[in-house]
């Protein structure tokens, strides 16, 4: 157990407010597994939105949010060979699971049969509850902690832990890796306008679907998008009809499903990484096209290593805009009015002191 010297500074919420501010705790002591992490950066999920709000009504308040976090090794726990002092790592959305299920010896810790261990609101190993990356440092088992390459920047390599693996990891198991096929991103936020550089840098054919006519000119020309689409017209819906391999439907409000299901090609495969209120659609559109539609958690410890090298290799580097920790409630209230290119990253290094 960890000594009682509260030498950790955070941001948490107290109450269903969701507002942040500072807050001291201990984190637990280094075990042989452990690696502690000083924290450089962490990025700001809708989670941050959901969780500090209560809004899933599991809440354990106070609450340190943030499961996008980066930084580098500080010290080791003597059985430890994955990692070394001073390597730049990464954890995300989980920091624990049995590891002892055929998922997780799979390397599918996000399925864990016993139930993974979140990196923030639940109860860990030593009977605390864990909390996140809006703090100076963590004390996380090695198995889900992850390199970053070096030349990798930092700040950049925060929304990969959870925006990036989450339309990585179905993109890989549905093989939407295929070059040459067609891939429609539905939503152009943190995870959309990730999915849509994954989708260019495999070699498909990308289409973005957003209600907003505004996004078009940096569907384009910033990320890289073959085609922009206004899903509310009927019109420019029609000129897609039945032409699209694969969807990822990163979108979280309540939505229809028919008029996308048309869109694909029969055998095509709709993804869901969003969480819209419900998913309503007629079983016909299924059964004549040969056609699935499928969900997915963020990612196992496999996919997330495949990924974040992936990524190195091909320079793939999220947008995002970097903020310093003061400005958190301010910017989760621009979050929440998907008022954000493309993901908020906090400094937490040089602003939580």
């Amino acid at each position: 157990m960890s000594s009682q010297k509260e030498d950790c500074l955070g941001y948490a919420a107290r109450d269903p407010s969701g507002f942040l501010s500072p807050y001291k705790f201990s984190r637990r002591a280094l075990g042989n597994d452990d690696v502690s992490i000083s924290i450089t950066h962490c990025g700001v999920c809708y989670a941050e939105v959901l969780s500090t709000r209560n809004k899933f009504g599991k809440t354990k308040y106070p609450l340190v949010p943030g499961h996008e976090l980066v930084g580098v090794v500080k010290e080791v726990g003597s059985n430890v060979k994955s990692v070394k002092v001073g390597d730049h790592v990464g954890v995300g959305t989980y920091v624990n699971s049995c590891r002892d299920c055929e998922y997780c010896g799979d390397g599918l810790e996000v399925y864990c049969s016993k139930g993974v261990v979140s990196t923030y609101n639940h109860v860990d190993v030593d009977g605390t509850i864990t909390k996140g990356g809006f703090s100076t440092y963590i004390v996380v088992h090695h198995g889900y902690c992850f390199k970053i390459p070096e030349d990798y920047p930092l700040a950049a390599a925060a929304p990969l832990l959870c925006a990036g693996i989450t339309v990585y990891s179905p993109m890989i198991r549905h093989k939407m890796n295929q070059r040459g096929k067609t891939l429609g991103v539905i939503g152009l936020g943190g995870l959309g306008h990730l999915a849509v550089k994954f989708g260019k840098a495999f070699g498909l054919n990308v289409t973005v679907f957003s209600t907003s006519t505004s996004k078009k000119e940096e569907a384009i020309n910033l990320l890289g998008a073959d085609k922009f689409v206004i899903s509310s017209d009927q019109q420019e819906m029609m000129e897609v009809s039945k032409s699209l391999d694969f969807i990822i439907d990163t979108a979280s409000g309540t939505h229809p499903f028919d008029p996308y299901m048309s869109l694909l090609r029969t055998g095509g495969v709709l993804v869901l990484v969003g969480a819209p209120g419900e998913v309503k659609l007629s079983p016909i559109n299924l059964i004549h096209g040969m056609k699935s539609i499928s969900g997915s958690a963020s990612g196992g410890t496999k996919d997330t290593r495949e990924m974040l090298d992936f990524c190195s290799a091909n320079e793939i580097y999220p947008e995002i805009e970097i903020i310093p920790i003061q400005y958190v409630n301010e910017a989760i209230e621009r979050l929440i009015k998907s008022d954000v290119k493309y993901r908020f990253v906090i400094d937490i290094e040089n602003s939580l002191k």
